[in-house]
């Protein structure tokens, strides 16, 4: 068969079929996109493997065959995902939770809004990503002393941020912001 022929095939079964597989992919999926891929994935192994499509009914079935086993294969591909989007879950809530009991409110996100946009990526630096500031002077491209100037400038204006939106947090929250001096 040349190339043509099995272009005006495949173009007759699959206005043939369509519908029908759509349909089977639609009754499974969990969604209009994921039922989508489903049929283009079976129509591209169809494609592909057109001097094994039967003619007739028996291709419509064989295409059932190809997509139920895309499906299988999509199913497979979803739950890998899920779990892999839990265990990431699971592990970015331990490494980056929050140190206040939940429901509380702290003042910390408040306090921060106050702050300069400057200030807020200095404290994450040094807090969230738990730069020194030798590290936060590459990143920000300043002089080692200038980032620790900066840094605790912004350090003191936090802590007057957060004694103006919860005095009573103020004294907790302020002690691990405070660079240590080693003597």
């Amino acid at each position: 068969m040349s190339e043509q022929d099995d272009r005006s095939r495949f173009e007759a079964v699959y206005r043939r079929t369509y519908e029908q597989i759509l349909g089977y992919a639609v009754r499974r999926c969990s969604s209009p996109e994921d039922a989508a891929d489903v049929v283009a994935e079976t129509y591209v192994i169809a494609w592909r493997r057109m001097t094994e499509l039967p003619d007739g009914d028996a291709g419509r079935l064989w295409l059932y065959g190809v997509a139920r086993r895309v499906l299988a294969n999509h199913r497979r591909s979803e739950r890998r995902r899920l779990t892999r989007h839990t265990e990431l879950t699971d592990e970015i809530d331990k490494l980056y939770a929050v140190p206040f009991p939940t429901g509380e409110p702290h003042g910390v996100d408040d306090a921060m809004d106050l702050l300069a946009d400057s200030d807020r990526e200095l404290l994450a630096l040094a807090l969230w990503e738990g730069l020194d500031p030798g590290e936060i002077a590459t990143v920000l491209g300043c002089s080692r002393n200038a980032a620790r100037i900066r840094l605790h400038r912004a350090r003191k204006r936090f802590a007057k941020a957060l004694e103006r939106t919860r005095p009573s947090a103020a004294g907790l929250a302020v002690r691990p912001l405070i660079e240590k001096r080693s003597r």
